[in-house]
């Protein structure tokens, strides 16, 4: 909070965002500015209500915060940047952006917001660095009621890829250096982001559809070119670290034409169970070797871990409000809270190795150990303590299980 706290005109609203931010990592089954407001011992909501409304503080400011946070703590040559949208499943007409749209959240079409995120994945950890909320045309071309939900009159559609473009080129703008971004189809199948990627030089791994066409010896779809692939071709590569194990494919590459000394890819992933393709176009500076495309490729599984926990334990889709300022403060300390989450999981696992026989400190267990030992001692401390030590005795006895079951149906 004390990197934060410039950006309150105010003491008063200052104070509020903390115990804002405190409630957001709170253990509340329901986390909005009413459940908030009363765990933090306030006499109403008004108050909370008021710092997402009408206090003054910056949220764009605190979000450049987040971001320099979360890069100074997770740093990593290596690291990724990782696009995606989510969505909210939202009643109503009157809350900004909202319309019948797809979401993943819901699988389907439903009534709810969509925005997109910028995820900053290192070996560290990985966190929310960037936000932007996805205003359909439908509300573009209605004035009035973007003026009602708080929207500027020269708000101008823009699609899910602008979007993306725009939250990477502020990070490179505020001076940080990454090698890769990744995402998919929505922003693989988008010719003017990966222009803009291969003109600053950043290398992209970027999933795009099977039929997407790509020029070779000829242009072809992806499919038919992936039919041409001989079976000596396919390596068997893992994509990273899962729950239960190593998260092993078969991927095949094909050197697309281009004018060197970059180098232009059709990354091909073969499911070593259905044999499911999934298909990426790749851009490298400089020639990279294969496990390096697949290390990206796989990087992309972590936006999907950064929504789960931003959402199950930072409160990112509990919010209530119609406007989009309102949005925008919400989500933006939703994030913070969850990068605060992410980088005492990543200090705690380089100060304090684990014991063989506990499994390492989850975002879950560090907010549950926060909130009871920190927040609410309602307990022992050695109580606390010890229950930590027996869920996760518990939980790597389970990964150990998994991991001898996977290494059996390998030999």
């Amino acid at each position: 909070m004390a990197r934060i706290a410039g950006r309150f005109a105010r003491v008063e609203p200052r104070r509020r965002a903390g115990r804002l931010m405190l409630g957001l990592l709170s253990d509340l089954p329901r986390k909005n500015c009413w459940t908030i407001a009363e765990w933090a011992g306030e006499a109403s909501p008004h108050g909370m209500q008021h710092l997402l409304c009408r206090a003054s503080w910056d949220a764009d400011a605190v979000r450049d915060d987040v971001r320099e946070y979360v890069v100074e703590h997770l740093h990593d040559e290596e690291a990724v940047l990782v696009v995606d949208e989510t969505g909210d499943v939202k009643k109503g007409v009157h809350t900004v952006g909202v319309q019948r749209q797809y979401t993943g959240t819901a699988g389907r079409i439903e009534n709810s917001q969509v925005a997109v995120y910028l995820v900053y994945a290192g070996e560290r950890g990985h966190a929310a660095v960037d936000r932007e909320l996805y205003i359909p045309r439908s509300w573009t071309c209605d004035p009035d009621r973007c003026r009602a939900a708080g929207l500027g009159e020269d708000t101008v559609f823009a699609t899910k890829p602008e979007l993306a473009r725009t939250m990477i080129e502020r990070f490179l703008d505020a001076g940080h250096h990454v090698g890769w971004v990744t995402g998919d189809e929505v922003y693989g199948g988008n010719p003017k982001l990966r222009a803009a990627l291969e003109e600053r030089g950043t290398g992209y791994v970027l999933a795009v559809a099977c039929s997407a066409e790509v020029t070779t010896a000829g242009t072809f779809r992806a499919d038919a070119l992936a039919k041409k692939v001989p079976k000596r071709a396919w390596q068997k590569l893992s994509a990273g670290r899962g729950a239960k194990g190593q998260r092993f494919y078969e991927w095949a590459v094909i050197d697309l034409a281009d004018p060197a000394p970059v180098r232009h890819q059709l990354l091909i992933r073969r499911n070593r169970t259905t044999s499911e393709l999934a298909y990426y176009r790749c851009f490298s500076p400089k020639p990279v070797p294969l496990t390096e495309l697949v290390r990206v490729a796989g990087s992309r599984w972590r936006v999907e871990e950064t929504f789960q926990a931003e959402k199950g334990l930072a409160g990112l889709d509990e919010h209530q409000v119609r406007r989009f300022s309102s949005w925008t403060r919400w989500v933006t300390l939703a994030m913070l809270a969850h990068a605060f989450l992410a980088v005492v999981r990543a200090d705690e696992h380089t100060r304090y190795p684990r014991p063989d026989d506990l499994v390492p400190l989850s975002y879950n267990e560090i907010q549950r150990l926060f909130i009871t030992v920190v927040v609410q001692p309602l307990h022992g401390i050695a109580h606390r303590l010890n229950w930590s030590d027996w869920r996760r005795r518990h939980q790597q006895q389970s990964r150990t299980s998994h991991y001898r079951r996977q290494a059996g149906s390998q030999t």
